[in-house]
């Protein structure tokens, strides 16, 4: 289906003011000064680490250990990851140096 200039601009529209929402709701609901329930604090909490698990959990379900690679190129940019990350704590550098070496494994190594 093609999209014309007027559609385009009424998607980006909707997608901004969506996200623009999104980012506005917890201010308005949880206002300065106001203190935050016991419950969000703790969603805050262990929400993130439980995101990234199942996010690591997802990448390695399909990988193939009993045949080769045996799942090597994996565990070693999932091992680069955690390393990268316990030592410099900079998401950006770990998760992305531990998919640039994956690529490079399973492209050229393996």
């Amino acid at each position: 289906m093609p999209v014309n200039a007027g559609l385009s601009f009424l998607i980006i529209l909707v997608v901004a003011l969506t996200t623009f929402c999104t980012r506005v709701v917890p201010f308005l609901v949880f206002p300065k000064g106001k203190k935050i329930p016991l419950v969000i604090e703790y969603l805050g909490k262990v929400l993130t680490p439980a995101v990234i698990g199942m996010l690591v959990v997802y990448c390695l379900k399909d990988t193939q250990v009993l045949t080769a690679p045996h799942g090597i190129p994996e565990g070693i940019a999932v091992l680069t990851v955690a390393v990268l990350h316990i030592w410099k704590r900079n998401n950006l550098l770990s998760i992305g140096a531990g998919t640039v070496l994956y690529m490079i494994l399973i492209q050229t190594v393996f």
